[in-house]
């Protein structure tokens, strides 16, 4: 089966996810700048979801140059990445309405955890269709940001019980580690 289904579906969905977080953002009353001031952790909060959304997308299109076909397997394990994936904006929502608390934060922290994972489970389901031995197996191979960012975000989760900046800031590390793109299969298709 092809794989431009999976890719069209995945962009509109990460779409619709982005839009439903912007959609989030409450219009300041005032028209100066300091009307802005009181937003600023809603717009943070917003700003790394959004930059981790677009990570996603990022490399789910970068893995997605590299495919041939799919199954019905790679379908759902997409599927799962989609669903964790749209969880951001209330996690997004709920961290922020209420001032970065411990249990919002965790929630957001175990989310992340769960996006990683399901990529994870999505390259796994896309080396069984391609073969342990293939181009795509060697390309995706073992991954060390990935486990530093299981390891981290775990962290942060058990971390946010004592104080949840800390959290939201080892997230935010995480988040820079992965800003900078996924060169693997970029490398591949040379």
């Amino acid at each position: 089966m092809g794989k431009g289904r999976v890719e069209a579906f995945s962009d509109g969905v990460i779409a619709i996810i982005i839009t439903i977080m912007v959609l989030e953002l409450k219009v300041p009353h005032g028209g100066g700048l300091q009307a802005l001031l009181p937003l600023i952790p809603t717009l943070l909060s917003y700003l790394l979801s959004f930059v981790n959304v677009g990570i996603y997308w990022n490399n789910h299109h970068h893995m997605f140059q590299a495919v041939k076909h799919v199954r019905g397997g790679v379908l759902w394990a997409n599927l799962h990445l989609l669903f964790w994936l749209s969880l951001m904006p209330f996690a997004t929502g709920w961290m922020d309405e209420n001032d970065f608390a411990m249990t919002p934060v965790m929630v957001y922290g175990f989310i992340l955890l769960m996006c990683g994972f399901a990529y994870y489970i999505l390259g796994r389901m896309l080396i069984r269709v391609h073969g342990a031995d293939s181009d795509f197996a060697h390309t995706l191979g073992s991954d060390r940001k990935a486990t530093f960012s299981v390891c981290f975000y775990v962290l942060a989760i058990l971390l946010a019980g004592i104080n949840p900046y800390i959290s939201v800031g080892m997230y935010v590390i995480v988040t820079g580690i992965w800003l900078v793109p996924d060169r693997r299969f970029e490398r591949m298709m040379k």
